[in-house]
């Protein structure tokens, strides 16, 4: 097996909405706003070379919304999923299988594109199986009001359309030790119902995809809950019970969101779980 970082590009958010109740004077500490109030995050993905299979995990945000939607986003830097998987030595079509933790457009808009006529849409890998979660999905094609802005049509109907959409069967006890992909899907329920939490082990350790269970290293704190979660009680729950694992068992947290700490590790200390080292993306396959 083989990892590799895909960086789908870098944007910015109201530091406000990704801490919830926390005050600024907090959480601006280890994640300082700009004159906007926003923070700055990344849309990281994961390639799982394993064979003949190459599994990505999440897709970024994609480029078919228009310059009004992508200017509230604050969209910087030069990663893109194309140049990304380019410099890994593949293509789009290369994609066996698409995993998607979750379906709000950050993590799933990458999965459609624009048609070459852009008279319609299409899957970006058209080679690919797409994996949610039957429970997810219907939350998100019939979204609470909460949420509607989040899951976008485009985003899903082609994807249902296509044939190519398959689900991972949740488990009673919220962890299923292979979901068919050859690792582990954690089952969580305060950011949205039934996102998923790869945990993959390799080279005997366990490296685990955190998408929005954990979105910064700013976050560790139990209550640094983002205002976008719609069981905020029930994400500390979630957070309290995998970190206290994630530091016993020395996992190591791939950060989907956090644009300065793109691995790290955590420990136990008085004041709870907390960071014990942060690790650059290039010791990725040399853990």
């Amino acid at each position: 097996m083989k990892l590799h970082t895909i960086e789908t590009g870098n944007f910015k958010l109201d530091g406000g909405a990704m801490f919830g109740v926390v005050p600024k004077v907090l959480w601006n500490r280890t994640n300082p706003a700009d004159n906007q109030n926003r923070i700055d995050l990344a849309a990281r993905s994961l390639l799982i070379e394993d064979g003949n299979r190459l599994v990505l995990i999440d897709t970024g945000m994609g480029n078919k919304q228009d310059d009004r939607f992508f200017k509230h986003f604050g969209l910087y830097g030069e990663h893109s999923l194309d140049r990304s998987l380019k410099k890994a030595g593949f293509s789009k079509a290369d994609i066996t299988d698409v995993f998607l933790t979750h379906l709000h457009f950050d993590h799933c808009g990458g999965a459609v594109r624009w048609n070459p006529n852009k008279t319609g849409y299409e899957l970006s890998f058209p080679n690919a199986r797409y994996w949610s979660n039957k429970a997810h999905w219907e939350w998100a094609t019939k979204p609470n009001a909460r949420e509607k802005a989040s899951f976008l049509k485009e985003n899903l109907l082609p994807i249902q359309e296509s044939g190519q959409l398959h689900f991972i069967d949740a488990p009673r006890n919220s962890f299923v030790e292979d979901c068919g992909l050859g690792f582990g899907v954690l089952f969580v329920d305060g950011h949205t119902e039934k996102q998923m939490i790869p945990h993959i082990t390799y080279r005997n350790k366990t490296l685990v995809f955190m998408a929005d269970l954990l979105p910064t290293a700013g976050h560790l704190p139990l209550p640094y809950v983002m205002g976008y979660d719609v069981r905020p009680l029930q994400t500390l729950r979630e957070k309290n019970t995998f970190l206290s694992r994630a530091a016993d068992e020395n996992f190591i947290l791939f950060m989907q969101h956090d644009a300065t700490n793109c691995m790290l590790t955590v420990q136990h200390t008085e004041k709870g779980v907390r960071l014990l080292e942060s690790l650059p993306i290039e010791t990725l396959n040399t853990l």
